[in-house]
């Protein structure tokens, strides 16, 4: 039966607990940590999910604990990482941001991380799967996993390619892989079975990562495990509900690799994910993680942008079948595995981490730091966040305005108590802008310079005196699902749709009623041509002439992203110059103010904001653009 860990029910149970930790006190256990990418807090079955299908990971919920309340370091990807092997939060060791390939961020040598200290203390180490904590990826420009204490890896610099099935992107100890058969989770999960069966040093107790990019975007399912949702007509949802469960078969086979190899008793297994579900409502596409009805998704510094699965089995440690309500966060792996380990914790650097090895011994987690969240991708008035107890207060990026919640008895995050508290609210709101403080002024300062821009006309020709080209012919629309397509094809792809011309081209979308004072559009975007022409914008305008439209988004050839009016022409005249790899699946959020004549895009992280043609009152139309390229698009998400 399930049991619920309480501190009061497992008193009479603590010399028990104190017997076996003096039973394995001079051991070395192996560590696996397993993460997965996008995954909502409720996709799984031992979350709750109705439908998706995790019997490996239900089967492994049952014997150890299950944490309720498990967050994540970030609700983006690579600090969260940076989080779990360093034990310190993303703005302190630099990986304050997800990392774009070819920027300048990454995971600093001068970081202690905790392959490198059981490296130290005699471990073989090992890392499988994404990896996504440096700019330059398999370069000696940066970093690379073996300077960080890794002796094998095999990793990709951040998503598989060209998806989840039969990635052509892995590298492994430096030397590219070429394609690779099989679903990527299953690929990482077979090469960490394979070292510790040929490569790894005899006798030596091992640490290995295992990263998946599963559920993360461009999300693509074996088959096999789509079958088991071949009753739901919506691809979207079979191939996001696969993709789960083939991160459910991958853990599995590792799992059964772990005993048929003879160490699944001496191996402490955490398993848990890097943010929320990705999707801004979950409702389209092949984004259909869940929050388990937490507020928020990705992105979000409410819990579900932060609150993930949390899992952990240490056999004759952890009791079977337990469950915890403690919070317990990313950054305290690293202590933990130290405390397990009798390594001191490094003395010239805050760790924020907390060791919660007293909470499989009953006994309550004293943190010296609390839990902290700050977000570069958040909405500017919910980016920084603390919780202390059952309290959480969320600030602003300027910290002017705040929220507060009690978790305990609002885990939706419904009621904001800032006003029906004002002692807790004042408490909580001094410890969020003392601790932010010093946690911005422990890191590097490379966050200082991504400020979004404010809005100001370009110089040159402004939007009203846009170049003009020719009216493009009708197109041809090969899915049926557009208002309006001219100059090109549109074609399902497996990121949503296609579109392909030789010269410019639209693909329309109407609003059912004109939109006269905001809204916000959401969407994914890649190249799909080999060709240096490449590039692919989010449309929008009072009509469908392209002379009018408004384009947001990538011109991948020139090396920026761009705001601009009309045709192609113009599109020099609106760009900022930014740092991407030609092959990168873009993410848009674009936000277009009526009342204030402006349009903002944040675009992989980097925010640009231009004035909007004084012509434009209203919106009726919507979509996507591209120039001579071949590109796929998500479908868009709206806002109003």
């Amino acid at each position: 039966m399930k049991q619920l860990l309480k501190l009061p029910l497992l008193l009479a149970l603590l010399p028990l607990f104190s017997l076996l930790h003096q039973a394995h006190a001079a051991d070395t256990p192996n560590v696996l940590v397993f993460l997965t990418d996008d995954q909502g807090w409720g996709d799984m079955g031992c979350y709750g999910h109705p439908e998706i299908k995790t019997p490996h990971l239900d089967a492994f919920a049952k014997q150890g604990m299950k944490f309720n309340q498990c967050y994540a370091g970030c609700s983006v990807c690579s600090p969260s990482r940076s989080a779990i092997l360093t034990g310190r939060t993303p703005y302190r060791n630099g990986v304050w941001r997800w990392i774009p390939s070819g920027s300048q961020y990454h995971l600093r040598e001068s970081e202690i991380t905790l392959a490198e200290v059981l490296k130290e203390k005699g471990y073989a180490t090992c890392h499988t799967g994404k990896w996504h904590l440096n700019g330059h990826f398999n370069s000696d420009k940066h970093p690379q996993p073996n300077d960080h204490g890794y002796d094998h890896w095999l990793a990709t610099q951040n998503n598989a390619s060209p998806h989840h099935m039969n990635p052509v992107n892995y590298v492994r100890n430096g030397e590219a892989t070429g394609r690779i058969e099989g679903p990527s989770a299953m690929i990482a999960a077979k090469e960490a079975l394979m070292w510790l069966e040929e490569k790894k040093p005899k006798d030596a107790p091992w640490f290995i990562t295992v990263w998946t990019h599963e559920p993360h975007l461009p999300i693509e399912s074996a088959p096999e495990y789509m079958a088991h949702y071949k009753h739901i007509d919506d691809e979207g949802i079979r191939q996001h509900h696969g993709n789960v469960t083939q991160i459910d078969a991958a853990f599995g086979a590792l799992m059964a690799g772990l005993k048929r190899l003879g160490y699944e008793d001496d191996t402490l297994v955490i398993y848990t994910s890097d943010n929320g579900p990705e999707g801004r409502t979950g409702m389209s596409g092949r984004t259909r993680g869940s929050t388990g009805g937490l507020r928020g998704r990705k992105r979000a510094t409410h819990e579900g942008g932060i609150r993930v699965p949390g899992l952990v089995r240490w056999p004759g440690q952890i009791p079977a079948g337990m469950e915890s309500d403690v919070p317990v966060i990313a950054m305290d792996v690293f202590p933990t595995v130290c405390d397990i380990m009798n390594i001191p914790l490094p003395a010239d650097r805050v760790i924020d981490g907390t060791s919660i090895l007293p909470l499989f011994e009953g006994q309550p987690v004293l943190r010296k730091q609390p839990l902290y969240w700050r977000n570069h991708l958040a909405s500017e008035d919910s980016r920084v966040g603390l919780r202390d107890g059952d309290w959480k207060v969320i600030g602003s990026d300027d910290l002017s305005t705040f929220e507060l919640y009690n978790i305990a008895d609002d885990w939706q995050e419904k009621a904001n108590l800032a006003e029906s508290h004002p002692e807790k609210f004042a408490a909580m709101r001094d410890a969020l802008i003392a601790h932010d403080k010093a946690v911005l002024a422990d890191g590097p300062d490379w966050w200082k310079n991504e400020k979004p821009r404010e809005p100001r006309e370009r110089k040159g020709k402004t939007p009203e005196k846009a170049k003009k080209g020719a009216a493009l012919a009708p197109g041809k629309d090969a899915t049926g699902s557009f208002a309006i397509v001219k100059g090109g094809t549109l074609s399902k792809d497996e990121l949503g749709f296609k579109l392909e011309s030789k010269g410019e081209a639209l693909a329309l979308q109407r609003f059912e009623k004109p939109v006269t004072e905001r809204v916000q559009f959401g969407v994914r975007y890649t190249a799909r041509t080999s060709s240096t022409t490449r590039n692919a914008m989010l449309v929008f305008g009072d009509s469908d002439d392209n002379n009018a439209l408004v384009k947001v988004g990538t011109a991948i050839g020139m090396g920026a992203h761009s705001i601009f009016q009309g045709s192609w022409g113009n599109a020099a005249s609106g760009k900022s110059t930014a740092t991407f790899s030609a092959d990168d699946t873009f993410a848009a959020d674009v936000t277009v103010d009526l009342k204030k004549g402006t349009v903002t895009a944040v675009i992989n992280g980097k925010a640009i904001t231009r004035k909007l043609p004084k012509s434009l009152k209203k919106i009726t139309h919507y979509g996507y653009y591209i120039k001579a390229t071949s590109s796929a698009f998500s479908p868009i998400e709206i806002k109003i």
